[in-house]
């Protein structure tokens, strides 16, 4: 395990270039896999929060400089960056849309053992996760309100939203408590938290390559309206990890803190938007959820040259 621990950057990788030949080779793939999507969100997602150590939560929820620095850098200075960069690349409704969903809600999953892979403080990121999620769903309609228009309420529907909160964190967070409560008493419940503690890099795989192999046609079919998102996504990746180090040093965080920091900064939420750009109408969902595909695509590859280089930025 410790070899797959090591290189699961190379899994991820492998995952999503298997995806996307996958997708463009079987055409109805999509309808096969596209359902499977939420499911498999849910198990990575109570894997993970079965590593949450909530017995130690409140030691870890203590370090309250870097919840705030985490806030504000999520929830202010990422929508600022957003908002500029909205401005400078002018887009179209429903890939502003997309574009919108996907950078404006910090990851609450894979961004943990890219947190550790560029070490980082992971436990801390862990530990912010339900806070972050619920944070970003009760802001999310305010800022798509902010940067699109009233009229996105007219398309945005706030059932998926619940939805997705129920099915992708209640859910899974419920189990997990559940798990570890067993943990404490049986030796079933021991069990099932090591299987558990063995599965997110294989979970993570699983996901990517569902994700890319039901959307890449997507991708593939509006390639030119997608590309014009592409550098939004790379000044967006370019730019965070300077606001987290500003962050950083103004909240006197400590290196692993502030590379966590970093990483949260960088690193947003697609997998778990994904299902509600799929439950917009029409063209929206195709576009959209394909703006979300192509940030996955291009975040994965930018979290390469950040396990590598955000050590190095913040000291």
């Amino acid at each position: 395990m410790k070899f797959i621990t090591d290189n699961q950057i190379f899994l991820y990788a492998f995952a999503i270039v298997a995806g996307g030949v996958t997708g463009l080779l079987i055409t109805d793939i999509s309808n096969l896999l596209s359902p499977l999507i939420s499911p498999l969100i849910a198990m990575l997602l109570y894997v993970m929060f079965t590593q949450i150590p909530f017995l130690t939560l409140r030691n870890i929820l203590s370090e309250t400089k870097f919840i705030l620095a985490l806030l504000v850098t999520n929830f202010i200075f990422v929508p600022l960056l957003v908002w500029i960069l909205i401005i400078i690349f002018p887009l179209p409704a429903a890939i502003l849309l997309g574009v919108c969903l996907v950078l404006l809600t910090p990851c609450i999953d894979y961004v943990i053992p890219f947190t550790k892979l560029g070490k980082g403080d992971e436990n801390l990121v862990l530990a912010s996760t339900p806070l972050l999620f619920i944070i970003q769903i009760l802001l999310l309609p305010v800022y798509l309100t902010i940067f699109i228009g009233r009229e996105i309420t007219n398309v945005v529907s706030i059932g998926p939203f619940v939805e997705a909160f129920l099915l992708l964190i209640v859910l899974p967070l419920a189990a997990a408590v559940v798990t570890q409560l067993a943990a404490k008493k049986t030796k079933a419940g021991k069990l099932l938290i090591k299987t558990a503690g063995k599965l997110p890099e294989f979970l993570m795989a699983a996901v990517l390559f569902t994700v890319v192999a039901a959307q890449i046609g997507k991708v593939y079919d509006d390639f030119n309206l997608i590309l014009s998102v592409v550098p939004v996504y790379i000044f967006y990746l370019i730019i965070t990890p300077f606001i987290s180090k500003f962050t950083a040093s103004s909240f006197k965080l400590t290196p692993a803190a502030g590379r966590s920091l970093a990483f949260s900064a960088g690193t947003r939420n697609s997998l778990v938007v994904l299902p509600l750009a799929l439950a917009l109408p029409g063209e929206w969902a195709v576009i959209a959820s394909a703006v979300i595909v192509t940030q996955t695509i291009t975040e994965l590859i930018g979290e390469l040259f950040y396990i590598k280089l955000i050590p190095k930025l913040i000291k």
